[in-house]
């Protein structure tokens, strides 16, 4: 039997049903109460919400893509390789919803406001940002170029504030959004090889939080995500894992973390998380 009606019900139902739970009802069906009903009045439902996925090309992105279209999400993707962008369309468009692409750069201002317009304009609004892409050069100070270095810091940084500050006008309008900022742990504690990624989402944490402190107000819940090392294209190729399914953190459980954040009943904001392997 199909459970997805519990989803529709109103949150100001939950009090009279945590009445009827203690009224002398059967076991059992005071376990259905809590098992589904219950849960779906605590868990926010974004069925029909429209998000915005920054790198969904590939890796991260394209797996909360996928996850949040799961969900009943119509999302958009962005980056700029366009046939990886054409191709996760399609797949999020096979769950049933919506979908669209806009290429860009993220270190292009110009470029990123104009593409957030347009996406915005062919969803019909958005609800959700996910402020995924970025780039790792690795190398060290010594020997890595400095017109690299910078170029690490306008995208990864220059990035987050660009997307952000496009879709903030609209979040504003409706009176609420959330917006999801994807550091890493790299920002909390640098290493060897990797100051220019290091010091990019080191700022990208410190912007985020202010962004927080701003915006919480106008019901925009600004969430900033510390991910450890996650088996994705980037990480493989720059030789930080080795991928391993059984022992690393894959994309999927990643996209898994921020599909139940979102999930959150908006009065709950998870200000800052990080993720790790158990044990890899």
């Amino acid at each position: 039997m199909s459970l997805l009606w519990l989803k529709k019900i109103p949150s100001e139902l939950g009090f009279a049903i945590k009445i009827l739970l203690n009224l002398h009802f059967p076991g059992p069906v005071k376990m259905f109460f809590r098992k589904f009903v219950l849960r779906n009045i605590i868990i926010m439902n974004i069925n029909g919400k429209n998000a915005i996925v920054t790198g969904g090309g590939r890796g991260l992105g394209k797996a909360v893509a996928l996850a949040l279209a799961n969900e009943g999400v119509h999302v958009a993707v962005t980056g700029r390789n366009e046939e990886n962008l054409k191709n996760t369309v399609e797949e999020i468009k096979a769950l049933g919803v919506n979908a669209a692409y806009a290429v860009f750069s993220m270190d292009n201002e110009s470029e990123v406001k104009t593409g957030i317009e347009s996406l915005v304009k062919q969803l019909g609004s958005v609800d959700i940002l996910i402020n995924n892409a970025g780039i790792g050069d690795f190398g060290s100070i010594e020997e890595m170029p400095s017109e690299t270095w910078e170029q690490v810091i306008k995208t990864n940084l220059f990035g987050v504030y660009y997307a952000a500050k496009a879709v903030h006008p609209f979040m504003k309008a409706n009176g609420q959004g959330d917006i999801v900022n994807v550091a890493s742990t790299a920002g909390l504690k640098g290493g060897p090889n990797m100051s220019a990624y290091a010091a990019s989402k080191a700022a990208v944490v410190s912007l985020s939080q202010s962004m927080m402190a701003e915006w919480r107000k106008q019901n925009i819940r600004v969430i900033t995500l510390t991910p450890s090392t996650i088996a994705s294209d980037m990480s493989i190729q720059g030789g930080l894992t080795d991928g391993n399914p059984d022992t690393v953190l894959q994309p999927e459980d990643f996209a898994e973390w921020v599909r139940d954040i979102l999930k959150m009943n908006r009065r709950a904001l998870i200000a800052n998380g990080s993720i790790f392997s158990t044990n890899p």
